[in-house]
């Protein structure tokens, strides 16, 4: 999503690819022992005597129905400096003698088991194998799941090629049609662009945007050393969200790098943790549940403890556990006022018309009986938007607009500052996920330059663009809106947000905020180029959503039919939905518009 001024950028800027992997382009291994499994039976070769290069954990319970396809694709990896912890979390089926058995038939096997013999949970499990990893590299596979051959070692190369990171996470395959040839297939998303190195606290910060954008465990490899650093997997999670948990903890402390490549599949099954807990009710993905509940207050818990301060960060927390705040936890101020209209309700018809009079003259219908209350002062509640007591009530309003148009963010999408509405509103609609920057050094772009300039966007690239409280920081406004229309396909949505009544920014773009507009201004800036009947213009505001962002106050402070009242007259955000047309097509309303040749 835009930042607060992430200004509209220009050439391209080349992105690593992932190697295909093949003879060569992977790290430099020895491949001296190849294993399959065959009808519950393993064939070995010995394997080499050298320490092992990556300790894979694959924890299981009652997992006799897919355990030994899961060894099997382990066991057959291309990169053979692997060990491989089989850890029973108390399984009575028949998946330990299957890890047994391959454990004797493979000395890169071996059976890991807690002091008592006992289920202790996802959590425990994965801690108990990492601390019996010999290497300096540790992965996971859910006894569910499987690797393509190449997995560990294309992301050990990515990891070499890398030195800074902690881990690297991969995309996988959720995988359907392991068991209906006709399901469709689909892979995870990348929460930021491949190959670059990405900051604490990014990964947590895209993931909380929406909700579901994450590294699956099967697509993990991670040093130890930053495995126990960060305390490890978390033990008071023992099934649903134990994966998040775990990766919010290295998100908060480790450098990541990501690849586009899909080398793990994901299996889907009803037998699965998530399916179990769906039909129970305990979990919704990223939609409000007990287990989600649980996972954000523990981390809004972690978050306090650990001293993390980030107002980005903090401020997604507090946005994600909105939902499950109860009503007697609201403002005291809240829970009075709501006291008091139940207590007038009870008056007889004479006092309550009393009541109403003299509300309405301290309201503002007589003059000099305007109570100011905490408002009357000259320096405002906060200076950053209100980010740091919530959700800032303009990002409300852009969310509710982008809600509105999400079926339009599809395909190949480009977005200023980073992509994380376009992940949070296109999810699997998007195709591929273009940033556009300012900052020639900033990590996340694919495009780098000044939008007034045109930047070197292609013609006819994007299906969608999503340009959030960004084209205020343009001098030239015009020139930004032709090289928007420019970039779009003939079909393609731009969905563009503007500041009306606001704060001007005091950080790093605070020289470069030219402008605050009207919807009238922002109508004709984009029919000028679109064509009036290819625009549609709405505002978001009203008097008291106004002055509260004036003074920082966050959208949580206010009730809902408080920032759902919208008044033409007081515009916070206008924002607009414009299509381009196709090539030839005559723009209504538009006579004086000028082409820009795309």
């Amino acid at each position: 999503m835009g930042a607060r001024g992430a200004r509209p950028l220009g050439h391209r800027r080349g992105a690593p690819r992932h190697h295909p992997l093949g003879p060569g382009q992977g790290p430099r291994v020895r491949r001296a022992a190849r294993v399959t499994l065959e009808q519950g039976g393993a064939t070995a070769l010995q394997c080499p005597d050298s320490p092992p290069l990556v300790s894979v954990v694959m924890i299981f319970f009652q997992a006799e129905r897919f355990i030994g396809e899961a060894i099997e694709s382990v066991l057959a990896q291309t990169l053979d400096r692997l060990e491989l912890l089989l850890v029973d979390d108390g399984s009575t089926d028949a998946g330990p003698a299957i890890a047994e058995g391959v454990a004797a038939r493979d000395r890169r096997a071996r059976v890991v088991r807690h002091p008592d013999g006992g289920n202790h949970g996802m959590s425990a499990a994965r801690n108990l194998g990492v601390r019996e990893a010999q290497a300096g590299l540790v992965a996971f596979v859910d006894a569910d799941d499987v690797w393509e051959p190449g997995h560990l070692e294309h992301q050990v190369g990515v990891l070499e090629a890398h030195p800074g990171a902690d881990l690297v996470g991969g995309r996988a395959l959720y995988w359907r049609s392991w068991g209906d040839p006709a399901a469709p297939d689909d892979a995870t998303a990348l929460a930021r662009p491949p190959g670059r190195l990405v900051r604490p606290p990014e990964m947590l910060i895209a993931y909380l945007d929406d909700g579901w954008t994450t590294v699956p465990t099967c697509s993990l490899l991670v040093r130890k050393e930053a495995f126990l650093s960060c305390g490890g997997s978390e033990e008071s999670f023992g099934g649903m969200f134990e994966d998040t948990a775990l990766l919010s903890k290295l998100y908060l402390r480790g450098t990541a790098v990501l690849t586009e490549a899909v080398t793990a599949r994901y299996r889907q099954h009803p037998e699965s943790a998530c399916a179990v807990a769906a039909r129970s009710g305990r979990y919704r993905a990223a939609n409000p549940s007990p287990s989600r509940r649980q996972f954000m207050e523990w981390l809004d818990g972690y978050l306090r403890t650990s001293g993390s301060d980030d107002p980005r960060l903090l401020a997604a927390v507090q946005r994600e556990l909105a939902p499950y705040r109860p009503a007697w936890k609201l403002p005291v101020r809240r829970a009075v006022s709501a006291v008091a209209d139940r207590a007038r309700a009870t008056l007889p018809d004479p006092l309550r018309r009393a009541a109403r009079t003299a509300r309405g003259m301290a309201s503002g219908a007589g003059v000099g009986h305007v109570r100011f209350g905490s408002l009357r002062r000259l320096e405002p509640v906060s200076r950053d938007f209100g980010f740091v007591r919530g959700q800032p009530i303009d990002r409300h309003y852009i969310e509710q607009f982008l809600a509105a148009h999400a079926e339009d963010v599809r395909g190949r999408v480009l977005e200023v500052g980073d992509d994380a509405y376009t992940r949070r509103f296109g999810g699997p609609r998007v195709a591929s996920a273009d940033v556009l920057h300012v900052h020639a050094g900033d990590e996340r772009a694919s495009f780098v330059g000044d939008l007034a300039e045109g930047g070197g966007l292609p013609a006819d690239a994007f299906d969608c663009i999503v340009v959030t409280q960004t084209l205020h920081l343009v001098y030239d406004l015009a020139a930004a809106v032709r090289a928007l229309h420019r970039a779009l396909r003939p079909g393609g949505v731009l969905l563009a947000t503007v500041p009306g009544i606001s704060q001007l920014s005091a950080d790093e773009w605070r020289h470069d905020w030219y402008w605050s507009l009207a919807p009238p201004a922002v109508s004709r800036l984009l029919e000028d180029q679109f064509g009036g009947d290819r625009v549609d213009v709405r505002a978001y505001g009203n008097v008291l959503a106004a002055t509260s962002f004036l003074h920082g106050i966050s959208a949580g402070e206010l009730r809902p039919h408080e920032l759902d009242h919208h008044d033409p007259q007081f515009p916070m955000v206008v924002a607009a939905r414009s299509v381009k047309g196709e090539p030839g097509a005559a723009a209504q309303g538009a006579p004086g518009a000028a082409g820009d040749g795309a």
